[in-house]
């Protein structure tokens, strides 16, 4: 299952409508294996302190895979966020 994380602008309210959209979008501007199977609409993402996104975190929480070590991150709960919402997902879809 392809999961994208997806960091909204101020104002941008997360909806089931924005989700549709962003991965049509993708469909047709990137091309169709590229679709994403979920859309996960994160407030933070897990970045060291120098600004870097940390994909490799969000790899093992797309995967549920063992997340490794964190004591690079900026913020260490934005993780523990993303496991939350990412645990409720799974509930919601199966």
């Amino acid at each position: 299952m392809a999961i994208r994380f997806v960091s909204l602008m101020g104002g941008v309210e997360k909806s089931a409508k924005l989700s549709k959209e962003i991965r049509m979008h993708v469909r047709q501007e990137i091309g169709p294996v590229f679709q994403p199977d979920v859309i996960q609409f994160a407030d933070a993402l897990p970045k060291t302190r120098s600004g870097k996104i940390m994909r490799r975190i969000l790899k093992a929480i797309a995967s549920d895979t063992e997340i490794g070590n964190i004591t690079t991150l900026a913020d260490p709960s934005v993780v523990d966020v993303l496991l939350e919402e990412r645990k409720k997902m799974d509930v919601e879809v199966g």
